[in-house]
């Protein structure tokens, strides 16, 4: 079947003649029906941006697939990531059907400068930051809903007592029920943490059945190699999910390693005389690094060089 059919059947333009045509090869075998279902996928995988973008999927095989979408251009970039709930989408399209898909686990990775929305299954919504790659079920089993972060997550879980909702790292683990909270475990980067905006929040080791509780308004991070309670002092900083990057006071270095962190480069900073100045403000991530470090330059005496091959920002 071809890829426009597909889509117009899934969008709901399809004729009446469509539809049966469409039956008709999904009914003749069932690799038809895994490839409609592998398609759905993709297509419920949306980015809205200004140009043809590349949307990386991995497939419960491990195989990687990379396809092309023609988008809308939206006020703010991001990805909309609304997942069908693959194990019933044959009896939800064709109710005549009787197959049912096994749990299998989906992978989006988000690129440098881009961020991603999407809504599981049991109605919970995340938020990935740049970098960011996130692994999740097609949907939850009865007992649990874990799902693994590598990068940096906004979380708005639907509460049910009954099922905790998890979230793995590769430092620690949260774990909640109900509840809005942010965290930030990149691998390869020492920088861990967490932060509750609503609701609680249990932090667990790996193998711990009982963690560090965080209330409202709290973060916990890594610090010097142990873990630091604090007062959320800058909630500026979870603007990120609308697309804004933000600096509170900070230090030239510390927001050069955001910089670096989200955009996926490397600034190196050979001007002394700027290290020690503070900034606060915000810019727009899809305006990129170039604007962000020429809106500096208007009040900070320094220079900038692109080297695109090497992937470097070299300040003077």
């Amino acid at each position: 079947m071809n890829q426009e059919s597909l889509i117009r059947y899934i969008a709901g333009n399809s004729t009446a003649e469509e539809k049966s045509n469409m039956a008709e090869w999904l009914d003749a075998d069932p690799e038809n029906m895994r490839e409609f279902l592998a398609f759905r996928k993709l297509y419920d995988i949306t980015l809205w941006q200004q140009e043809n973008t590349d949307v990386q999927i991995t497939n419960p095989s491990g195989s990687k697939e990379r396809y092309k979408f023609r988008m809308l251009v939206f006020e703010a970039l991001k990805v909309a990531a609304i997942v069908a709930v693959a194990f019933f989408g044959a009896r939800y399209f064709l109710p005549s059907a009787t197959t049912i898909e096994p749990v299998a686990m989906q992978t989006i990775h988000v690129p440098a400068g881009q961020r991603a929305e999407l809504t599981l299954t049991d109605g919970t919504k995340v938020w990935l930051n740049a970098k960011t790659t996130f692994i999740f079920p097609n949907h939850f089993s009865a007992n649990s809903r874990n799902v693994t972060l590598d990068g940096e997550g906004y979380f708005d879980v639907t509460s049910n007592k009954e099922q905790p909702f998890i979230v793995k790292t590769s430092k620690y683990d949260v774990k909640v029920w109900g509840t809005q909270f942010n965290v930030m475990a990149y691998s390869g980067n020492p920088i861990f943490e967490t932060s509750l905006l609503e609701g609680s929040v249990e932090l667990l080791s790996p193998g711990m059945e009982k963690g560090m509780m965080i209330n409202p308004n709290e973060r916990i991070f890594l610090e010097n190699n142990h873990l630091v309670r604090a007062k959320i002092s800058h909630f500026n900083h979870f603007l990120w999910k609308d697309g804004l990057i933000s600096f509170d006071d900070e230090s030239f270095p510390e927001m050069v390693s955001k910089l670096e962190l989200y955009f996926d480069l490397k600034i190196d900073i050979k001007n002394d005389k700027i290290l020690n100045n503070r900034y606060t403000g915000k810019f727009r991530t899809k305006d990129g690094v170039d604007h962000i470090l020429r809106v500096l330059q208007l009040s900070n005496q320094f220079k900038f060089k692109v080297d695109e091959k090497l992937n470097l920002i070299t300040i003077q």
